[in-house]
């Protein structure tokens, strides 16, 4: 498979001259480190491994460090956890900047035997599966999203104001597949075998080595019970209850997710109304072909009458929203909001006093309905601008005088 350009790229190179260390985190499989080999292609490359301690690393990391110098490329440190202690010794003797350049697919907070922080020392990026942009080579090109952020009063789309993506197949058949760099090249009928691959991978390696799991199949049937909820609030007594576990198990299951890259939650929004909000997270499985597998569905046309079509278009909205802004110098807050009375909003960015609320929604066709939850929001916070519908068709418009259409397609 030929390189595709990634969203992150520019904010790489300007982390590598800028700090001494740069960790590109994310889920594994997702390209971390081709987009490190592609951005640095002169740089040296260390792949650890979980059970081999292959360059000895873990019995004298100095020595290992003093042996391949630097700069050099460290896949998967959170295999060698001895390793940080003494990065951390020897980036403090030398000021250069871009001397270590790290892969993870679990969160440093989780590394165990960790003595000294990198705090200060390392950037931290997150790489994700593919957006559409990136797959059609456009990962340069600027988004919609940021022009909004940053002149919402400017902000008026209509057909023709907005580069609509060439994509050929169908919403059903873009989120099925999923956006794994790992399926770009597949047929259909090896996606499923793809994907089951990659979850008893991701279970028997990732989850074994951060937590230690005697029972990795009832683990594996949380993951199942997950994806099923992708897109809603979280409720930990509900997930115990379904598998027999007690709610301090499920949270420290879902942290596990989360530190392995694979779920995000969005805190409740509640700033200063005096409305009775939900107070619970909203959970999102980051990709939509794995939220289709564990949902056990079949085949794009399964998805379309799937009720959890809807949900799984919104969890990959929140995805497309977070590569987004991760791409910003000064990325805003991201919310979900809910009232008791079932008035709610997808997602809720803050930035600058200002919030905008974003809805998601799979169907082709809009009409002024669907913009309600925008409505309540607008009459309940007097700095909320007007809202945005990402939604499954093709032309951008506005639908109110408080919520514009953006097709999924739109760049």
């Amino acid at each position: 498979m030929n390189y595709l350009n990634r969203h992150l790229e520019d904010r790489l190179k300007r982390h590598a001259k800028a700090f001494k260390i740069v960790l590109v985190a994310g889920a594994r499989q997702v390209g971390k480190t081709t987009l490190l080999k592609h951005a640095f292609p002169e740089i040296k490359h260390v792949v650890f491994d979980p059970v081999q301690d292959l360059y000895g690393a873990r019995n004298d990391p100095d020595q290992f460090l003093e042996t391949f110098g630097s700069p050099l490329i460290l896949d998967e440190v959170q295999y060698v956890p001895e390793l940080l202690p003494a990065l951390k010794r020897r980036v403090d003797r030398n000021e250069a900047k871009g001397q270590y350049f790290l892969t993870g697919s679990q969160n440093l907070a989780v590394l165990r035997n960790v003595s000294e922080s990198l705090a200060g020392r390392v950037g931290v990026l997150r790489l994700d599966g593919f957006t559409p942009a990136e797959l059609l080579s456009q990962a340069h090109a600027s988004s919609w999203l940021q022009d909004w952020l940053e002149k919402p009063e400017d902000f008026n789309p209509s057909p023709g104001t907005l580069d609509i993506l060439p994509i050929n197949e169908s919403l059903p058949h873009y989120l099925w597949r999923g956006q794994m760099p790992g399926v770009i090249e597949l047929d259909d009928d090896d996606i499923p075998a793809y994907l089951s691959s990659y979850v008893q991978t991701y279970v028997e390696r990732d989850v074994r080595v951060m937590s230690n799991l005697s029972d990795l199949a009832l683990f594996s049937r949380f993951l199942r019970l997950c994806g099923a909820l992708s897109g809603q609030e979280i409720v930990k007594t509900q997930l115990g209850r379904e598998l027999g576990i007690n709610p301090k198990t499920a949270r420290r299951w879902l942290n596990l997710l989360t530190w392995s890259y694979q779920w995000i939650e969005l805190p409740a929004y509640n700033g200063n109304s005096i409305k009775k909000l939900s107070a619970k997270p909203k959970g999102h499985l980051q990709d939509t072909g794995l939220a289709c597998y564990l949902n056990a569905i079949p085949s794009p046309e399964g998805l379309l009458s799937n009720p959890n079509f809807g949900r799984i278009f919104e969890s990959w909205g929140v995805g497309w929203i977070m590569r987004q802004i991760q791409r910003m110098p000064l990325p805003p807050s991201i919310y979900h909001w809910r009232t008791q009375n079932q008035a709610e909003v997808d997602a809720v960015l803050d930035l600058n006093g200002k919030l905008f609320p974003i809805e998601f929604k799979a169907s082709h066709r809009l009409n002024k309905h669907d913009a309600r939850g925008i409505l309540a929001f607008r009459n309940t916070y007097a700095n909320a601008v007007p809202g945005v519908i990402i939604y499954g068709g093709n032309e951008p418009y506005r639908l109110t005088e408080h919520a514009m259409a953006i097709p999924w397609k739109a760049v």
